[in-house]
């Protein structure tokens, strides 16, 4: 009997000494080396994962054919984590039940003696979340099946309970099924503690013979409930917590977080300028300052002062002229503008195309040659004419009306925010505004327009609220070129970008 009681307890030890750290392989990806383990992608250097080893005091108690007293044993467990869900456990338990049915029809009595050994699955059943990282609970359920071996005294049929002359059963190795459940509370990195409950169901012919009579319809079951303390074993400078107490969706989370970065990295715009670091090429401008597509603060009369410094952006210097250092022009010849002077504007902007065109500018086919026009900038949301902007125009009129018979295609556009029916809007309110500022402020006849709209498709920038996308360009009209219709809502305001 002795001996049977030994063997078992070893055959546990050694299926417990089985269980490795090895962590679950990871198909290698494209481009890269084979990931050993999950843990390896989770936990950097840690290359497993901790078993679990708990000690559980147990109120054990017989459901059968006799009343059942209460009964008491012990158990210990030794659990390894497959992946965050499922686990494998090998339990041990000993324990001692006890009955008694004491009628004045019917008089019985018994003293089961239990040691098993089984194998289960486990499943834990809160981890299936995407929120939080280390879980402080762990709900699970469990089956599985072992061996058991049993032993009974039990009172004799017609003669009372007498110590040394009962009916004994003797112990034999039968297999059983054992199905449970339970909940475990992290205390720390190392220790948790539980409480769960297993049942046990018997095979064989001793089936019905837990509680030393087997005159029932149904099998006895061996009921146990426990509260357990358990430890997490293993070196913590390599190896994990057990899996089932981390987040599932931890490799995913950080294969977001690191494409998020790299985008983040890709579109980073340090001085806020509106184009992007990897193409900037003047990475500090200041705050506020127009820039092209390159970074670089626009100049674009050429005059050596920047835009944003110059009160005349648009007023290069003629031959023999001087400015100061706010762009003004020192000696300026007041004259009305002459066809001359038109020829001089246009000469002198097919020269800068020549010598590499400053971006932020259209152009516009004239029958003395090709001007080169800025472009008109709008804040976010807005299509109103800027004061700062009437210089610009106030250019680009002299232009018309230096060229008798000239059309121009007045077109709006916007950045790439909003939804695309009011962003088909707002561009076209912006090319209206342009053109009837051009009418209404410098007498420019109507039909030298041709107002036409593009939306977010026509960006210059590929940022969604860059300011040079939110532009006015000027282009040569075509013969025959009609205006296109004003989009559905454009008499309200529907907002956009």
């Amino acid at each position: 009997m002795k001996v049977l009681q030994l063997s078992l307890l070893s055959l546990l030890l050694a299926a417990s000494s089985a269980i490795t750290a090895q962590g679950i392989p990871v198909p290698a990806t494209a481009g890269s080396d084979a990931v050993e383990t999950t843990e390896t992608m989770t936990m950097g250097k840690k290359t497993g994962s901790m078993f679990e080893f708990g000690i559980r005091p147990s109120y054990m108690f017989v459901a059968g054919d006799v009343q059942t007293d209460a009964g008491f044993g012990v158990g210990v467990h030794l659990r390894k984590s497959l992946d965050h869900l499922f686990s494998l456990r090998i339990d041990g338990l000993y324990g001692v039940n006890s009955g008694m049915d004491d009628r004045p029809d019917i008089s019985r009595q018994y003293e089961n003696t239990w040691i098993s050994g089984s194998a289960m699955a486990v499943m834990t059943l809160n981890n299936f979340r995407f929120n939080g990282d280390t879980r402080s609970t762990n709900f699970y359920v469990m089956a599985g099946a072992g061996g058991n071996l049993f032993e009974v005294e039990r009172q004799p049929f017609g003669r009372p309970w007498q110590e040394g002359r009962n009916d004994i059963i003797d112990q034999e190795l039968t297999v059983h099924a054992v199905a449970g459940a339970g909940v475990t509370f992290r205390l720390s990195p190392r220790i948790n503690l539980g409480a769960e409950f297993q049942s046990y169901i018997p095979f064989g012919d001793r089936a019905d013979r837990l509680d030393g009579y087997d005159n029932g319809q149904y099998r006895d079951l061996q009921n146990v409930a426990s509260l357990s303390i358990n430890f997490n074993i293993g070196n913590p400078a390599s190896q994990s917590e057990p899996l089932y107490w981390t987040n599932a969706f931890d490799p995913m989370r950080q294969e977001l977080a690191l494409a998020t970065s790299k985008i983040d990295e890709a579109t980073k715009d340090s001085d806020g300028d509106g184009v992007v670091d990897a193409v900037d090429q003047e990475a500090n401008t200041p705050a506020g300052v127009p820039v092209d597509t390159r970074g670089r603060v626009l100049d674009s009369d050429k005059d050596g002062v920047p835009d944003h410094k110059d009160i005349e952006p648009f007023f290069p210097p003629r031959a023999g002229e001087t400015i100061d250092e706010n762009g003004m022009v020192n000696n300026r010849d007041d004259k009305p503008i002459t066809e001359d002077r038109v020829q001089e504007m246009i000469d002198a902007s097919i020269a800068r195309s020549k010598a590499g065109n400053q971006a932020g500018t259209t152009t516009v086919r004239t029958d003395r040659g090709e001007v080169f026009l800025p472009m008109i900038y709008f804040p976010l949301g807005q299509s109103t004419v800027k004061y700062s902007d009437y210089g610009t125009l106030s250019s680009v009129a002299r232009v018309i009306q230096g060229n008798p018979g000239l059309r121009m295609v007045i077109r709006g556009y916007t950045d790439r925010t909003g939804n695309t029916a009011n962003n088909e809007v707002l561009s076209y309110r912006r090319a209206l505004a342009v053109i009837d500022h051009l009418v209404n402020q410098h007498g420019i006849s109507r039909d030298s327009f041709v107002l036409q709209y593009r939306g977010e498709e026509n960006a210059i920038v590929p940022l969604d609220k860059s300011y040079i996308n939110r532009r006015v360009e000027f282009l040569t009209a075509s013969a025959g070129m009609i205006e296109e219709p004003a989009p559905a809502g454009a008499g309200n305001n529907n907002g956009g970008y």
